[in-house]
C-alpha cells in the first residue's frame, strides 16, 4: 500500500476490524456487480470509494430520464449513455485507482459463470426473476458468495447466499425456479427514492464483510433482512437450505 492509499483509506485502517490487512484484502478483491441501476448505483459507488481493486459492472440498459429520481450514479447530461459507462465515470470520479470493467450486454448463464469465476463476491442488483435465478445458478456452480437485494415501492430486502458454506441456502431454496412469478418492477409500481440506496448500501456492506472476513462480523447468510419504509422498521427472517433444492443440493458438499 502506497502513501496515497494509506491516506485515502485511513478511516478504514483505523478500524480494528479492518486495519491494513483488511484494506489490503479489499484492494485485492474483485466484485462482480450485476445491474447498474437503483441498487447497482450505490453498490458501485461505495465499493469504489472503499477501494475494491477490480469491479465488473454488467448491464445492457441506457440511462433514462425516469432513472434519475433514484439511480444516483447517473446524471442528466448522461441520459442516453450506457449505464455501465455512466456508472464507471461516477466511480472513477470518486476513486480513479479502481479498475472498473464494463459488460454492456444481457448475459446468459455461461457468461455469468465465466464472470463469477473471476470474482471474489457477486452482488445481484437486478430486478428480473429469471436473471436472479441465473446469477444464483452461476454462483452455486462456481462456489462464489452472492449478495442479493431487492427494493420496490416502500419495501426492501437483503440476504447473502454462500455456497462455500455447507449449511447456506441459495436463492432457489427460498424462491423456486419453477414458480409462476409476476414481475414486480419499479417501472410499473414505483419506488421510494431512498429505498434503493438504503438496500444498496447494505449490499455493499455485506460484500465488504465477505471480502474482509470474520473480523467485520457475520454476514446475512441464513437471514433475510427486510425493511418496511413506511414505519422504517427492520425485521429478520431465518432462512435454511432446502434439502430438495434442484440447484444447490449436490453442489456444496
Amino acid at each position: 500500500m502506497n502513501d496515497d492509499q494509506l491516506l485515502r483509506y485511513s478511516r478504514h485502517i483505523m478500524l480494528d476490524e479492518i486495519g491494513i490487512e483488511g484494506q489490503e484484502r479489499i484492494l485485492a478483491a474483485h466484485a462482480l456487480v450485476i445491474g447498474a441501476g437503483g441498487l447497482g448505483s450505490p453498490v458501485g459507488l461505495i465499493l469504489a470509494a472503499a477501494g475494491v481493486g477490480t469491479i465488473t459492472l454488467v448491464d445492457d440498459d441506457q440511462v433514462d430520464l425516469t432513472n434519475l429520481q433514484r439511480q444516483i450514479a447517473h446524471t442528466t447530461d448522461r441520459v442516453g449513455m450506457d449505464k455501465v459507462e455512466s456508472a464507471r465515470i461516477a466511480m472513477h470520479a470518486i476513486n480513479p485507482q479502481v479498475d472498473v470493467r464494463t459488460v454492456h450486454e444481457r448475459v446468459d448463464l455461461d457468461t455469468l459463470k465465466t464472470l463469477a469465476r473471476e470474482a471474489s463476491v457477486v452482488i445481484d442488483c437486478t430486478d428480473n426473476y429469471r436473471t436472479r435465478h441465473a446469477i444464483n445458478a452461476a454462483c452455486v456452480s462456481e462456489r462464489k458468495p452472492l449478495v442479493s437485494g431487492a427494493a420496490v415501492r416502500m419495501d426492501g430486502q437483503v440476504t447473502v447466499f454462500d455456497p462455500r458454506e455447507a449449511d447456506s441456502p441459495c436463492y432457489a431454496c427460498l424462491f423456486s425456479p419453477d414458480a409462476v412469478f409476476e414481475e414486480v418492477q419499479c417501472a410499473t409500481l414505483g419506488v421510494f427514492s431512498p429505498m434503493v440506496s438504503i438496500i444498496g448500501s447494505i449490499q455493499a456492506a455485506q460484500a465488504l464483510k465477505l471480502i474482509v472476513g470474520g473480523t467485520l462480523g457475520e454476514s446475512l447468510m441464513g437471514r433475510l433482512l427486510m425493511l418496511d419504509g413506511r414505519s422504517m422498521q427492520f425485521s429478520t427472517m431465518r432462512t435454511s437450505r432446502d434439502p430438495y433444492c434442484p440447484v444447490c443440493q449436490n453442489k456444496t458438499n
